[in-house]
């Protein structure tokens, strides 16, 4: 403790200005934690602020516990640290995570068990639970963010500021630009419209009976309207899923409970979600028939209006509306269905402030559902560059069709997903600004996994504030395949890679170069490149530096991989042939002159390089001018950097304690 505050002390009287945190990170869901984890990791003091009590965001706090991905890209980086930790807990009780998305392959675990996951990954960073940012200020040296705890307000500075919230709700107050819907701030049009929210539920099988706190004697108003509703989705004795999805609706119950199945923790035995183990589910997410408004529509719309993100007493005013919706699907299946279900009372315990003025049975059931609603959509940062759903299309189609390599040379994650709107998808919703209409989703539709440039996380008139959760410069229909959880783990840890480069150097992010924060994710085992070759694979020592070659297409394969020409939800079922980088095949003098040109050519200088020995391999070689390329540093300006070294201007992780 002393040792702690004696180095506060030293750093006020030396420092030009003083952080209590190089990084304040508002938000911990999958994207604001990841960053935290990565930040951390590289030397950088992190605050996050968590508006609830759990870490993950959606896939914790919202309920999607069920990992949404089609790229067939192995896990990779901080996310496949984290399935992994998942496996690992659930094998120590011989369950298998497998058991969502009626097939044998998917990953799911409880929310509770992701939360203290995500909570140990990220040990080394300040998180306080319950705060919410409720003002933000700036001035030369940073900025002084407010937050709304339990135990009051308090404030804290710090060099660069994150917006991970599910809402994009630190935009304005940074006094950002930002695209809502289909406008763009200070031009809001009321009748813009996003997606449906969904407030999801953790349900459990009580075979020896439903608890008596767990089963409401009365159903609560609007129910009839609920029940016309379920109807259509989930009945007696009806269709079944068959093997695959789309399927024919109504489904049976326990078709419903393959679909978000998730591991039991409380009940014996395991099960996966293929179809003869669909009687076996003993607990899954309602996630399926609950969106809002959903079927009930919106002023004979589909979809929320802007102001669910702009008026925060209309979005409590819905956030109520979509829980009771859920609600109802509770004593839905109690007495329509007969079933012996009910929330799970292991997971949650804290009632939803929009649920406070229901009757006390409800509470009961409310207390253990998620503590917020799951959000698909938020404000999106104007950046000088907006991601689109053609961008997607054109990068998802690298290798396939003849067209060879088609990467993004700043890339820094690769995500798979379809195009994915949840209603507010009628043609004059879309931003025909950006090329879109309601058509391009199925025209647009990704062919395979895609990547994500990191210039979108960059505000286009700020440089002490990054984005790092659905809130990137990128289109409404962009953000429909952005918003899943394993991309969104994948671009907060490159968002905290940047951030940690930025204050380590002490430049703005946007003067630090792809490569350098390419170079530090390659190397913490994230793919980013779309090519699979088959003489150099993950795990090889030159695997790092080939990727990082093929984005920037330093030089050429001896063989191009070749992908089926297909869409991400449909496959093919050609077999990816994959490409020959060479790797072994000695450089010859030509490419040698061709790969450094090309090197300096990305990096705008000349390249510094150790002598090179005659007969250098392709994948030597490829390794040594990426070492050269990450050694070029960006300017630094600022005379503190000359005399203290750059490495020392990342203020020492302890000096603030938020408790």
């Amino acid at each position: 403790m002393h040792k702690r505050l004696l180095a506060l002390f030293v750093l006020l009287l030396t420092a030009t200005s003083s952080y209590a945190y190089d990084i304040i990170i508002a938000g911990g869901g999958m994207s604001g934690i990841s960053a935290a984890i990565q930040a951390t990791r590289m030397g950088a003091s992190v605050l996050v602020a968590e508006p609830t009590g759990l870490l993950g965001g959606q896939s914790t706090a919202a309920g999607v516990s069920t990992m949404d991905d089609m790229s067939r890209i192995k896990e990779n980086g901080l996310y496949r640290e984290f399935i992994d930790r998942v496996r690992e807990h659930y094998e120590g009780m011989r369950k298998s995570i497998a058991t969502s998305y009626w097939k044998e392959n998917g990953k799911a675990f409880e929310p509770l068990a992701g939360h203290k996951i995500l909570q140990d990954m990220a040990a080394s960073a300040d998180i306080l639970f319950h705060a919410e940012v409720v003002g933000v200020s700036r001035d030369e040296s940073g900025r002084t963010v407010t937050l709304k705890t339990s135990d009051g307000t308090k404030s804290f500075t710090c060099r660069l500021l994150i917006d991970a919230t599910e809402y994009g709700d630190v935009i304005p107050m940074a006094g950002l630009r930002y695209r809502s819907g289909n406008s763009l701030s200070p031009d809001m049009n009321p009748n813009s419209m996003i997606q449906d929210i969904t407030w999801t539920a953790v349900i459990r099988s009580y075979p020896q009976g439903i608890p008596e706190t767990l089963r409401p004697k009365s159903p609560l108003p609007g129910y009839e309207r609920a029940r016309k509703n379920y109807l259509a989705y989930v009945s007696r004795n009806m269709f079944g899923a068959g093997d695959k999805s789309p399927f024919k609706l109504p489904a049976e119950f326990s078709a419903h409970n393959a679909y978000r199945a998730i591991p039991d923790s409380y009940t014996p035995g395991s099960y996966t979600g293929a179809r003869r183990d669909w009687k076996r589910i003993t607990k899954t997410g309602v996630n399926w028939g609950n969106d809002y408004p959903g079927s009930y529509g919106w002023e004979e719309k589909y979809g929320l209006p802007i102001a669910y993100l702009e008026d925060v007493k209309f979005r409590e005013d819905i956030n109520r509306e979509a829980l009771i919706k859920t609600l109802h699907f509770i004593w839905y299946i109690q007495n329509e269905l007969g079933e012996l279900w009910s929330v799970d009372e292991n997971e949650y315990n804290e009632l939803p402030e929009c649920a406070r003025d229901l009757p006390e049975e409800w509470q009961n059931i409310a207390r253990h559902l998620p503590p917020v609603p799951y959000v698909r959509e938020c404000r999106r940062i104007l950046g000088d560059y907006t991601f689109n759903a053609k961008a997607i299309y054109d990068n998802s189609m690298s290798y396939r069709d003849g067209r060879k390599n088609q990467e993004l040379p700043d890339a820094i994650a690769i995500g798979g997903y379809i195009l994915d709107l949840h209603a507010g998808d009628d043609d004059d919703d879309f931003e025909h600004d950006l090329g879109e209409w309601q058509a391009s989703i199925r025209t647009y539709e990704p062919a395979g996994a895609f990547q994500v440039p990191m210039r979108i996380f960059i505000p286009a008139s700020d440089d002490t504030f990054l984005a790092a959760e659905k809130n990137l410069s990128m289109s409404r229909l962009a953000s429909g395949a952005l918003r899943l959880q394993p991309v969104c783990m994948m671009t907060g840890q490159a968002v905290g890679a940047l951030a940690a480069l930025s204050l380590k150097w002490n430049v703005k992010p946007r003067e630090v170069h792809a490569l350098h924060v390419q170079k530090v994710l390659a190397d913490s085992g994230v793919r980013l490149s779309l090519a699979e070759y088959s003489d150099v694979q993950e795990g090889d020592k030159y695997y790092s530096a080939v990727q990082i070659a093929t984005l920037y297409n330093l030089i050429e394969p001896e063989k191009f991989p070749v992908y089926p020409k297909q869409r991400i939800s449909s496959p093919s079922k050609n077999r990816i042939i994959p490409g020959r980088f060479g790797v072994n095949r000695k450089m010859t003098r030509r490419d040698m002159n061709r790969l450094l040109s090309r090197a300096e050519s990305v990096m705008k200088g000349k390249l510094t390089l150790p002598a090179m020995k005659e007969g250098t391999t392709r994948g030597e070689a490829v390794r040594l001018v990426i070492e050269a390329m990450d050694g070029m540093r960006p300017s630094l300006p600022d005379t503190e950097a000359a005399e203290h070294g750059v490495d020392e201007l990342i203020t020492s992780p302890d000096t603030k304690n938020p408790e």
